[in-house]
Formats: C-alpha cells, structure tokens, sequence
C-alpha cells in the first residue's frame, strides 16, 4: 500500500475519498520541523545552515508517520504546489528519514487532478525549497537580531519583522500625509435644466473654450459672480455626442485581489479569507488559492464556455478569454477558480456561510470573466450660457453581459433627447462649496492592493503580514475599520526608518522579493542572498548599539502611587500607555489608563465604580475601578438603570440595545 502525506485532516478525507483501497492518506498537520523558539537558529558564520527542531506539538505526529512510512511500498508528498508546500514536503522527507519520496502537487483537489498527478510524480524541487528557506532565515535574523536592538533603545516586548515593517511604515507615512494636509476650497456650479417636461442636471465645464481647473473657483464671491452671468443666458446645446461604451469583465480572482473584493464585499479580514479560502480548496471546491497567475487550464475554459451558452445564451460568450498576468506571477499556477464550472453556489448544498459567500465570490468572478462586455448607450452634450459651457453626460445600459452574474457599481442616467440647437428653459442654477480630502487611510483591501503594487511579499504574506501588524500593537482599525497606526508603531517606526533604511525601505525590500524569485528559479544561491543581506545590516547594528539614545517614552502625570506615594507616570507598553510609579522598581505598582469614567456604581462590590479599559489587544470593556480587589466586568456599556424584571443592571450593547446584564434574563427596554 502507498502512503501519501498531506498538510491537513480535510485535505486528506478528500483525498482518500477520491483514491480509495491501495492508498493511505496521512496528514503532518502542517510543518514538522522549525527553527527553534528560544534561540537565534541559524549560524551566520557557515553558510546560514539553519538549526531545524521538531517542535513538541509535532513530535507525535512525526513518531506516527515514521511507523507508516516504514509499512509503505512508497511514499507520496502531496503538499502544497507553493515554496510552503514544497518547504514541508522537504522537511517531511527529512525527518522522516525518507530515501526516496516520490512528490505531486495539483491545482485542485478533483479525482481527476490527483490521478493526473499521480501518473507524473517528480523529486522534490530545492530550488523552491531552498527560496522559502532563504525566507525564514532572513525573518529570523530580522526578528531575533534586530528585536533586542529596539528593547533597548524604546521598550521591552516589541519586535522587528523584514516585511511588517514596510507595511507598518506604509501606514504611518499616510497618516503624517493625513495630519499635514490642507483642505483647499472650491465650488461647483450646477444647472438643472428642462427640454419639454423632462429635467436634467448638467455641470459648469468651460469658459470661453477653456477647461475650468478643480479648484479655479475657489471662493464663493467668484462662484456668485459667474451665477450673476448665469441667471438670465440663454441655454442653448451646443453638441451631442452618442456613443456605445463598453465594460469588459474582470479577470479571475488572485490571492491579492480574492482578499480586496473579500474585504470590500464582506469585511472580510485578509486572515478570515485565507482561513476559509483554505477549507474550500481542501473540501475540493476551489483550485489553490495562493496564487499571483492569471492563467486558467484549458479545461476550465471550455467548460466555462459551455456552462454560459447552456445558462444563459449564446449571445453572453465572446469565445475564450485568457488574461495576462503582471511579471514575476507563476504561470505554471492558476487563478482561483472552482473546481467544476457548473457547481453553482446553489448546489454545494450545507455548507458555512462564509465559505458559501466566499465561493459564490469566486464562482461569480471566474463565469463572469468568460462572459460578454457590458455595453451602454452613453449621451454627452455641451449646452452654452453666454460665454460658459456645462456638460451633461448620461448613460442607460443595453445589454447585461457579464454582469447579470458579477455584481458591479454603475449609475444610470437618462437624459432627454437633446438635439444641437435646442433652447433648454433654465429652472435652477446653483453653486455648492467643496474642499479637497486628505489621502484615505489604508483598509485591509487598500493595504493589501498597496503592498502587492510595490512589490512587498507575495501570495501567501500578505495576510499573516495584516495579522501580525495588528497583533504586535503597531496599528489598529478606527471605527471605520481603517488602519491607524498607535503611538508604539510610531515610535518603532520612526526609530528603524532612521537607523536601519535598508529594513524598511520599499525598494529595498521588493528587490528582496525578487532575489528569492531568483532562488525558487534556480538562477541564485539562497546563501549568498542572506549573506548579501546580512553582513552590512549586522555591521549596522553593531554601530547602532553604541550611538543610539534610548527613547524617553514617560510622560509626568499630576496623580500619586496609592502604595508610595511617589508621582506616577505614563510609561508605554507594548499595548499601550499605563500608569506606573516613578519609583520602579522599588515599588512596581502600575494601572491601566482609564479611557472613560462612567457614573455608573459596581453591581457587585457596591463600593467602586465603572470604569471603560483596553484590552491587550485594544479591545474596550467595562470593569470594577477597585480591580483586582473586585473582579466584576462587562463586554457591553453598563447603565445607570436596572432590570425592571430581576434588578440586574442594564447594558447598552453595541447594536444601540438595551437589556439584562443577566443572560437568563429576556428583559429589553425600547430606547
């Protein structure tokens, strides 16, 4: 019997699912073999040999699949198609003690892709293997190298990371951007004009020929008098243009853009996405989903083709649409797409809800980048008043095309048949103040989007980069679920943009990007790359160490140690500000600060009072100001009111309710 290990449990039922007697399907969950936690790992001076362990988590697996492997007639790696997954069939291969494995790797997990890929197993590709190594051995030196550096100089508990650090630099830079901007002002003239009983609105477009700029008229005197030579022309349309435009559908999904549109149309996190992305490859649903590429099998596109004409007509196919990937993507990958183009949304049956609304995504996307265009009739006319000209643009969609399946944003506007020479009667014409907007905070879709443009990480980063952002404290989400950077991103920020440019740099890092493509191509030596890296970032830092000033992070506060005495200060940790005293450490009395007092008295100890607070995390709650002597706590704002059923306190939930504190309790007061 054949052994063939996989990554995960479900991957592995879908698998033994397809193949049946003759074969046992193993799972490793995930990686067997890691650098070690408590120590550095890699011996900079021969050659960046890493020092791998088996972690304790993975031990009884490893122990289990060494008495399956030795029972095997052969041993199949069927891991991941990326550097991940060749990087753990190679480990596999290694801690296992494995002669001879035999390795496959497919697209998607269909009965028909594993017996292709059993029929053509190769050797395990080092190049791949050696690109992903060069990867963690270059994060690892970042991390473990450059962290005690920033301990020192700012504060105990933070960390450096080679691409978080971009992406951390990338939101601080926009919000300096947001804090430097200056509104300009600027108005807009807007006639609303009628042709016999219809009406329509047309914009101030021109004088005397001329474009008029965005910000031309900048005052309302100057927007006042031009509606002065407005009040009494005679508006007359000058021209008339019709035209059929075009929208053509988008290509199908990458990982970059399945996690944009994820976010977008679901708020999806990056790391929700993947998560779920994951479990629908695995259940054999979708074709692998960490993928820059934009090519599509041969098979998919015909049955693609087949599946619109018998849906929706023949006249919603153009024939066979291939899309260009950007350079660097692997071509020999796919886009994400389903597995069967006539497996609808509707015939997965039960199924999660964000895995059905993440597979309608792409089964949407993949049929609707095979569809027809979009085509509207669009209108433009120019109407004159005096020496100004206004335009009125107006489009009524003709046909669906692609997107009676793909659901996209479009307006439409009919406008009166206008013909050159017509006299329009003028009902309105008014102006309206604007001022320009700052650049808008990063999001997870605009991140991510931003990352890939100038070329930081790639597929299967970006949403363990977001996570990790967030997680270490260096940015959180403000109430419109945009990314702002905390007082320690900036400070950690500012700190390795100064001294270590080459860690942060943009360029820099997306030139690293492509050395490890160099690796995974074969066309560069993975110990050359992290020398190259390494040595002028360790001379670097050596430096550093004996010129760099260690950060002044306190603030002085005008409020006393309840157990000294002494002044307490605002000192920073790695989840923000707190009070501490000023007599550390002989006197380690610390609190968290207070984001709000509330007027409400502690239900159970009766003594304090309510208090909002943060979590580590960031997280607001409601608890007792006499903790830890009084451990009460609530997720949702507590009232000055009770229960008129069983005298509990009332809460303010985030929807704007209001009911019971008690959970046994139905009691809901209408606001």
């Amino acid at each position: 019997m054949d052994l063939i290990i996989v990554e995960s449990p479900t991957k592995a039922k879908t698998i033994q699912k397809f193949l049946g007697n003759g074969f046992k399907i193993k799972s490793s969950f995930g990686h067997v073999r890691d650098l070690p936690k408590s120590e550095l790992g890699v011996d900079v001076d021969k050659n960046f040999q890493p020092k791998y362990v088996i972690p304790t988590k993975a031990r009884k697996v490893v122990s289990e699949l060494k008495k399956e492997s030795a029972k095997a007639e052969n041993v199949i790696l069927a891991t991941d198609e990326d550097r991940e997954g060749e990087s753990i069939a190679w480990h596999l291969a290694e801690a296992l003690k494995l002669k001879n494995p035999e390795r496959i790797v497919f697209h998607e997990i269909t009965k028909g892709a594993i017996d292709d890929a059993l029929k053509e197993p190769r050797k395990i590709d080092m190049n791949l293997v050696n690109a992903q190594q060069a990867r963690r051995v270059l994060d690892r030196i970042v991390g473990y190298k450059l962290s005690p550096f920033l301990w020192k100089k700012v504060m105990k508990g933070l960390s450096a990371g080679r691409v978080q650090s971009v992406a951390v630099r990338l939101v601080v830079e926009r919000e300096r951007e947001i804090e430097k901007f200056i509104p300009q002002e600027y108005w807009q003239i807007e006639a609303l004009l009628k042709k016999n009983e219809d009406e329509f609105s047309a914009f101030l477009s021109k004088k005397d020929g001329k474009p008029i700029e965005k910000l031309e008229i900048n005052n309302e005197k100057e927007a006042k008098k031009i509606l002065e030579q407005l009040n009494k022309a005679s508006y007359i349309v000058d021209s008339v243009e019709k035209k059929q435009q075009n929208k053509n559908p988008l290509p199908p999904f990458t990982t970059s853009t399945l996690q944009q549109s994820a976010w977008q149309k679901f708020k999806f996190p990056a790391k929700v996405t993947m998560q779920t992305a994951q479990k629908l490859y695995e259940e054999g649903h979708i074709t692998y989903h960490r993928t820059d590429s934009l090519n599509l099998s041969e098979v998919s596109l015909a049955a693609a083709e087949k599946f619109i004409e018998k849906s929706f007509g023949k006249k919603y196919t153009e024939g066979i649409k291939r899309y260009k990937a950007k350079k660097n993507a692997q071509e020999a990958h796919e886009a994400i797409r389903p597995t069967f183009a006539d497996r609808t949304p509707e015939s997965l049956g039960k199924i999660d809800s964000r895995q059905l609304k993440l597979y309608t995504l792409i089964w949407q996307r993949f049929i609707a980048s095979q569809m027809a265009k979009a085509v509207f009739d669009a209108v433009a006319a120019d109407i004159t008043a005096n020496n100004y000209t206004f335009r009125a643009n107006g489009q009524v969609l003709k046909f669906d095309g692609f997107l009676r399946v793909y659901q996209m944003k479009f307006e439409e506007n009919e406008l009166p048949s206008l013909q050159k020479g017509d006299d329009l009667a003028l009902i309105d014409v008014k102006p309206s103040q604007h001022f320009t907007e700052p650049p808008a905070r990063y999001n997870e879709a605009t991140l991510i989007k931003a990352l890939e443009k100038d070329g930081i990480g790639r597929p299967s980063t970006y949403a363990p980069t977001l996570a990790t952002i967030q997680e270490r404290n260096y940015v959180s989400k403000n109430d419109q679920k945009r990314f702002i950077p905390t007082e320690t991103g900036i400070v950690v920020n500012d700190m390795l943009v100064q001294n270590f440019p080459e860690v942060v740099d943009i360029q820099f890092t997306a030139n690293m990007e492509e050395e490890l493509d160099k690796v995974a191509e074969g066309k560069d030596d993975w110990e050359k790359t992290c020398k190259d890296f390494y040595v002028p970032f360790s001379k670097n830092l050596k430096e550093k160490y004996e010129v760099v000033k260690k950060e002044n992070m306190d603030k002085e506060t005008d409020k006393k140690c309840p157990k000294c005495g002494s002044p307490l200060v605002e000192r920073m940790g790695r989840f923000g500000r707190f009070y501490a005293c000023s007599a550390f450490p002989e006197c380690k009395h610390t609190e968290s600060l207070q984001a709000e007092k509330i007027d409400v008295p502690c239900p159970k100890c009766k003594e304090g009072n309510m208090v909002s607070k943060k979590t580590k995390r960031g997280k607001i709650f409601y608890g007792c100001d006499k903790f830890p002597k009084c451990d009460f706590a609530l997720w949702d704002k507590p009232l000055n009111e009770f229960c008129q059923k069983c005298s509990s306190i009332l809460i303010e939930t985030k929807k704007k309710e209001v009911k019971c504190s008690n959970k046994e309790c139905d009691f809901t007061k209408l606001q």
